[in-house]
């Protein structure tokens, strides 16, 4: 279409009038100018046709590039033109929808209803924006923004529509993901903590007379030692495959992932049969799965309760089942237990001495650290103390570590606890090198709280610089049930920058564990602390012997230093000397004694000497 110019403008009008001059003007003179005023008025139109041609190729140029979809319909809806985005978001080319009705996009989605609102609104206002539900060329429908605008000629009537649509299918598929995270868990699928506490009330307000719910909450013992073995990948199909048989057992139950290795299931019954149903879901799951050509049959620990018995509400019974399956954790792996209403009781007596243990915290007058000396087995001398937690409660006097540091850990005070004994270990062993006691380590036990706390390194640095010590005088002990704990994760590159910085490192109560060889091909470690356990019967039990043995001949091969914890008696030592092993940490040697006791008994030693 050619462009058009507009007759307002004066030159226009002058242009006209000259010419239409011209054949009455007497002198040629006079025409001479008329005809000038019609060129200078010629020119202008044509740089007005060519700006005006300018503009609507820009504009056209700017519409091509465009990513939204543009379409131009006439009065009666249909299609004029099209833009090339609109043939990349539909598939349909320009020659394959000129003439056509619009509505040929339609997706079938939205009912007759639907499209006389939308025609009403478009009549009544000259406009209408909105989601909508169209149809590409090969079939599959995709959701759009809509922008339609009617355009009017002179008299006020439509002449056409012009329509500007994005596609949304990127942005709905990420509200549906939004909606999945919020309540699945995305490896398995299945609903997650806080979905199960939707379902959990929806089935508890749809209880009807003489029916109960059945509720399990199921840890996989020893996970993060199966993890190890596999590899993520088929640590993780192994919990997707256990959510499987754990769905298909419950079919019409539900079953979700709180997180980690725990899972929970919960049936609406009306049978009064829930121990016999625990040991069906135990027995069921029991059974082994087939990973990477590895049959594995898995050790469970169940904790469980049944509404309304034990509860009306879901946040209470949810309450109760980690309290059940905390107490079973407390009798070891593979164990089921039910809530009682004692188990509540016992609750609210821990929960009265964790409050006692942060007011503890905060005046820090009832916490003191002992310490117990090692010793080499040949000759009784001193090559280093451990510093072990005491807790003198000012009515129930000392209370022993078994007691609260299970509950330190459990109410997240694991990690204030654990940077507490970091200061006062550190300012004691400065204090220690001022009045020249032996220049021995100090070992001080880390949880893996602090390691998941990630301030440790800062925490460590930050105390020796204080109190002007080296850390090669801080020795780090970890736990295996530390190296274990997944909630620390990889903790190899945390104990080779600990390492890095000069503190020794030793794994204590080694042998409890699952995986003790693995970890000591790849860990930074300088010491193993031989658990009390094999000690006890030497050397009369040839099972413990034969381990210490074998433990001690290991950590020759991998240049490892080896401490016996317990050693008590004579014999004990002179078997330890006798199999290699250089130091040890008993009674026969010393008791945990407090500060000022081990400091006075070595100044004698020292005076006397």
């Amino acid at each position: 279409m050619w462009p058009s110019f507009s007759l307002n403008r004066p030159t226009t009008w002058m242009g006209l009038a000259a010419l239409a001059a011209m054949s009455w003007l007497p002198l040629a003179s006079l025409r001479l100018a008329a005809l000038a005023i019609v060129a200078v008025s010629l020119i202008d139109g044509w740089r007005q046709i060519h700006r005006e041609h300018q503009r609507r190729r820009l504009s056209e140029e700017a519409i091509k590039l465009s990513g939204d979809g543009v379409i131009i319909a006439d009065r009666h809806n249909r299609i004029l033109g099209i833009n090339p985005a609109f043939t990349e978001i539909t598939g349909y080319t320009r020659e394959e929808v000129l003439g056509m009705d619009a509505s040929m996009l339609s997706s079938g989605r939205h009912d007759k209803a639907f499209y006389e609102r939308y025609w009403q609104t478009l009549q009544a206002t000259g406009r209408w924006e909105g989601e909508i539900w169209n149809q590409r060329k090969h079939g599959d429908q995709f959701p759009e923004w809509l922008r339609m605008q009617a355009c009017h000629d002179a008299k006020g009537r439509v002449s056409h529509y012009v329509g500007l649509f994005t596609d949304i299918s990127r942005h709905k598929a990420r509200e549906q993901d939004l909606r999945r995270i919020g309540f699945e868990d995305p490896l398995t699928g299945l609903p997650n903590r806080r979905r199960l506490h939707d379902l959990l009330t929806s089935r508890l307000n749809r209880l009807r007379a003489g029916e109960g719910l059945d509720l399990a909450l199921i840890d996989i013992d020893g996970f993060k030692a199966i993890n190890d073995a596999l590899g993520v990948d088929d640590g993780d199909r192994l919990l997707a495959r256990f959510g499987q048989r754990l769905a298909a057992f419950v079919a019409g139950g539900v079953v979700g992932r709180l997180g980690g290795d725990e899972f929970m299931v919960i049936r609406t019954t009306t049978f009064d049969d829930h121990e016999a149903w625990v040991t069906s879901l135990r027995d069921h799951l029991c059974e082994p799965f087939d990973i990477a050509g590895n049959a594995l049959r898995l050790g469970l620990t169940i904790g469980s309760c049944r509404a309304p018995d034990d509860g009306r509400d879901s946040g209470v019974l949810f309450q109760r089942l980690e309290s059940a399956l905390y107490t079973a954790k407390r009798h070891g792996r593979n164990h089921n237990r039910r809530f009682r209403p004692s188990l509540e009781v016992e609750g609210d007596r821990q929960l009265e001495l964790v409050n006692e243990l942060r007011r503890a915290l905060a005046q820090g007058d009832q916490l003191e650290l002992y310490y117990q000396t090692q010793h080499r087995l040949e000759d009784g001398g001193l090559v280093g103390m451990e510093a072990l937690l005491r807790w003198r409660h000012p009515q129930q006097g000392m209370i022993s570590p078994g007691d609260f540091i299970p509950l330190a850990e459990r109410h997240g005070l694991m990690a204030a606890l654990g940077n507490w004994v970091i200061d006062r270990a550190v300012a004691q062993l400065a204090n220690w090198q001022a009045v020249g006691m032996p220049r021995v380590p100090v070992w001080v036990n880390i949880s893996a709280l602090q390691l998941i706390q990630g301030d440790l390194e800062a925490r460590l640095a930050a105390a020796l610089t204080r109190h002007h010590v080296p850390a090669a005088l801080l020795g780090l002990e970890l736990t295996e049930s530390v190296l274990l704990d997944e909630r620390a994760g990889d903790v190899s590159p945390r104990l080779e920058a600990l390492r890095a910085q000069g503190h020794p490192i030793a794994i204590d109560d080694f042998g409890t564990g699952y995986s003790s060889m693995a970890y000591l091909k790849r860990l930074p470690v300088d010491k193993l602390k031989l658990d009390r356990a094999f000690i006890r019967a030497l050397p009369e039990d040839v099972a413990d012997a034969a381990i210490v043995a074998a433990v001690l001949a290991m950590a020759r091969g991998l240049s490892l230093e080896v401490i016996a914890e317990g050693v008590e008696t004579e014999p004990q030592r002179d078997f330890l000397i006798a199999e290699g092993c250089l130091y040890t940490q008993g009674f026969l040697f010393a008791r945990p004694q407090p500060a000022a006791e081990v400091e006075a008994r070595y100044l004698r030693a020292l005076q006397t000497a």
